[in-house]
């Protein structure tokens, strides 16, 4: 049996409709993060901000980065950067380059929210749209239009006389490195429990598939596909006959030893968090338990992402006859 509306009816139902969907949005909240330091990032959350609340969706920032940007009174601010900020929070909206969304990038881990980047930067590998993209974006958010995948993180331990005596974590990667320029970190490499070998360098970077593309790409690591698990090792100008990048298994434990003998190193993660190195110290690295998700709104291949972030030359491409 085939049901007619009459136009009365269909009004009516589209009425109701109307109010089910505002409802449901009136509920939906953003979570904005902006490098506020920035005259586009600040343009770019004025817009993004303007396109949201027209929608019906609340959008909630900082007050430290409220007071730099123009935003109306129903922007709720809220006063500490902490996980429970984002309770409630649909989505992490980021503007800016890469120290901004690796910013974005500890939010979205500390919460499970998932981080959407807008790329004001340079390269901006973790970003998934850029600033041009902006009207994209809010329709994207608005429609939920978008997926979310995780990415493979970094857990990081320090040891000290085999006491553990410091903890973190990364997305891209955790770097130990030296400290003095005039002198090489003496260190000694282990996989799995087991010496690969030993020599002076600069450091060694821990990385992710995603941080293939960040430290370890500029200190000659491959470039490995997202979808990838895998852990890699790439030393930093090591004074070695053997001290090539490798690639181990994901569920493999890498570890660093610095040797008693040499000056004091450094550890950094995602180049944000650094804690010193005592002399002796040994750096563990292991797939983390928590992963970073993402917010992605293109099915584009990470092929096609590698050569338009590093403009690389594929004029005369023919591809596979058909």
């Amino acid at each position: 049996m085939t049901t007619q509306l009459t136009a009365e009816t269909s009004d009516a139902t589209s009425e109701e409709a109307s109010e089910v969907t505002s409802g449901r949005d009136s509920a939906r909240t953003v979570f904005l993060l902006a490098h506020t330091g920035r005259p586009a990032a600040i343009r770019s959350a004025e817009l993004v901000v303007q396109g949201l609340l027209h929608s019906g969706i609340g959008v909630r920032v900082l007050e430290a980065e409220a007071c730099d940007l123009p935003l109306p009174p129903t922007v709720e601010q809220v006063p500490e950067a902490t996980p429970e900020v984002l309770d409630g929070c649909e989505l992490i909206v980021v503007l800016g380059g890469d120290g901004t969304l690796l910013r974005g990038a500890e939010f979205a881990r500390a919460s499970g929210v998932p981080m959407l980047g807008v790329n004001l930067g340079r390269v901006g590998f973790l970003a998934e749209a850029e600033r041009d993209d902006l009207d994209k974006v809010v329709d994207r958010v608005v429609t939920r239009a978008y997926e979310v995948e995780e990415r493979m993180t970094l857990d990081v331990l320090v040891r000290d006389n085999g006491s553990v005596v410091h903890t973190n974590w990364a997305l891209n990667e955790a770097a130990v490195q030296k400290v003095s320029p005039e002198r090489m970190l003496e260190v000694v490499l282990e996989i799995d429990g087991r010496p690969v070998s030993g020599f002076g360098c600069d450091g060694i970077v821990c990385a992710t598939p995603t941080g293939s593309t960040a430290y370890a790409f500029s200190a000659g690591g491959p470039v490995v596909w997202p979808e990838v698990e895998a852990l890699l090792m790439v030393p930093i100008s090591a004074h070695a006959l053997f001290a090539k990048p490798l690639v181990t298994s994901p569920s493999s434990v890498l570890a660093v030893e610095v040797q008693p003998h040499t000056p004091h190193g450094v550890l950094w993660c995602d180049g944000r968090r650094t804690v010193e190195l005592p002399a002796g110290a040994r750096v563990e690295v292991r797939r983390g338990a928590v992963p970073v998700r993402l917010a992605r709104l293109h099915h584009a291949s990470f092929t096609d992402r590698l050569v338009a972030k590093f403009a690389l030359p594929v004029s005369g491409w023919r591809g596979a006859p058909h």
